[in-house]
């Protein structure tokens, strides 16, 4: 297919599913822990604003909840597909970490989802919330698990290879990688910011439509408030991650920066702009500031990393990749601290529901949060190769013998599958944010008739009559 390797077919298509994965447990992290906050509002305030907006997004979270369940099955096969040889060198860490992460997290959530669900009119206000509570706990939880199981394969510690089989012999230091508090940081307040921004969109596209409702402007407003004080927070951990990378992965840095040689007695700098080219072993038409480049990754003023011209060839990440893909993610990360502190002007003025500009930016950065969150994982992962553990183990030591005949055929149907599955879960998860929330329902704190009557699975927890063009004309 297109002239690729079987090895870059079976990288591409774990890409792919896991490229759709990862955007719906981000949105169940962030929704599942704001549902919890709107019920303990809702109980503690008794205002029907958060109790409607409980409804909305728990309506939204159940779509989002059942392909992000559906979307994982997949990738869990492919270790043994497509990656049968990582599995049988190092499964005895990654299969444990993954096994925690079924037994706690999902078991959790599991355990208290149907109560979160279709409980509100079934048991008391306290055991609901507390379901409410353990279910973002348990998303918490999972992705506690599975960061650790990623991170290890990026700083590798408290393990032998005896017979050419990884061995676990301290489990806390598997666990507690030196990037793994870092990585785990950073992808959950990734997820929190990923949904304010999705929350904030929805928000200010009815508002822009003219639905001017208290429920509206309760989720534009904590949307708003919590970009203001994620986005510059995601910088900070950000930099603390950067700095443990340079250490521990230095050649991941120098492909991120375009920098390919120091020069001695001089800082590094920090490239804006260029095109890594690998053959030149230079990156072209470079925009660039003087030494900010050793501010940023060392603290001081003449710090260096590692050029990559000091590392061999087939040892150097894709630097035209991760060069561009983490400016994506740093450029999306600057508007959102943009539209955060635009936010917080327009409040103190008192015209935050008012200015169509700041409603129209909101919404068009609805989809950055996952956009950032793509860009940011090409760039950790792609910035690992060539070892799919390492230092330990090289990515084209890992992948099973399959044909690139095989492997383009399976890579076929899970676009044509993904796009068709997905795309329709996804199509109607946004209508149901079209819909908008239901205000000034006369129902008691846990009244809700439209739920007594369904089955026990999350998908039920989604109206059927959703008509985006009817919401319209409302």
């Amino acid at each position: 297919m297109f002239g690729l390797t079987a090895l870059e077919l079976a990288r591409i298509q774990f890409g792919f599913t896991i490229s759709f994965h990862i955007i719906f447990p981000a949105i169940t992290i962030g929704l599942a822990s704001f549902l919890a906050v709107l019920e303990g509002l809702w109980l503690w305030k008794k205002e029907t604003v958060y109790r409607d907006l409980y409804h909305f997004w728990s309506t939204i979270f159940a779509v989002n909840f059942a392909m992000g369940v559906v979307s994982g099955l997949v990738m869990a096969y492919q270790f043994g597909t497509n990656w049968s040889y990582y599995s049988a060198f190092a499964g005895s860490i990654t299969g444990p970490l993954l096994a925690y992460e079924v037994l706690t997290a999902f078991f959790l959530e599991a355990g208290f989802l149907g109560v979160m669900l279709f409980g509100w009119n079934k048991v008391g206000p306290g055991l609901h919330f507390f379901a409410t509570v353990m279910v973002a706990l348990g998303t918490l939880v999972s992705a506690t698990w599975i960061l650790a199981s990623n991170s290890w394969m990026q700083t590798p510690q408290g393990y032998e290879i005896v017979n050419n089989v990884v061995v676990p012999v301290d489990w806390l230091k598997v666990i507690f990688n030196p990037s793994f508090p870092f990585r785990l940081a950073h992808m959950t307040v990734a997820a929190f910011l990923a949904t304010a921004l999705f929350v904030g969109a929805s928000g200010a596209w009815h508002l822009l439509r003219g639905n001017d409702g208290p429920a509206v402007r309760k989720m534009f407003s904590m949307a708003m408030w919590m970009v203001l004080v994620v986005a510059p927070l995601q910088i900070v951990i950000g930099d603390l991650h950067g700095l443990n990378t340079v250490k521990h992965q230095p050649a991941k840095i120098a492909a991120i920066e375009g920098h390919w040689r120091n020069e001695h007695g001089a800082g590094m700098p920090l490239i804006l702009f260029g095109l890594p080219d690998t053959a030149a072993e230079e990156t072209r038409y470079a925009i660039e500031i003087p030494r900010l480049g050793s501010i940023i990754l060392t603290h001081s003023l003449g710090g260096q990393v590692p050029g990559l011209s000091e590392y061999a060839p087939e040892d150097r990440p894709n630097s035209a990749i991760v060069f561009w893909s983490f400016r994506i993610m740093v450029g999306l990360g600057t508007l959102m601290v943009a539209l955060g502190a635009w936010g917080v002007w327009l409040r103190w003025r008192g015209t935050l529901y008012e200015r169509p500009w700041l409603l129209r930016f909101a919404t068009w950065m609805g989809p950055s949060g996952l956009v950032a969150i793509l860009a940011g994982w090409f760039t950790t992962e792609i910035g690992r190769q060539p070892w799919i553990v390492y230092g330990v183990m090289r990515t084209k030591d890992a992948a099973s013998n399959h044909s690139a005949l095989a492997l383009s055929t399976t890579l076929l149907v899970f676009i044509v599958m993904y796009f068709a599955v997905f795309g329709t879960g996804v199509s109607y998860m946004l209508k149901l944010v079209a819909k908008g929330p239901n205000e000034g329902d006369r129902l008691t704190p846990h009244d809700d008739p439209g739920q007594s009557h369904r089955s026990a699975r999350p998908l039920s927890a989604a109206p059927d009559d959703v008509d985006p063009l009817r919401t319209e004309e409302n």
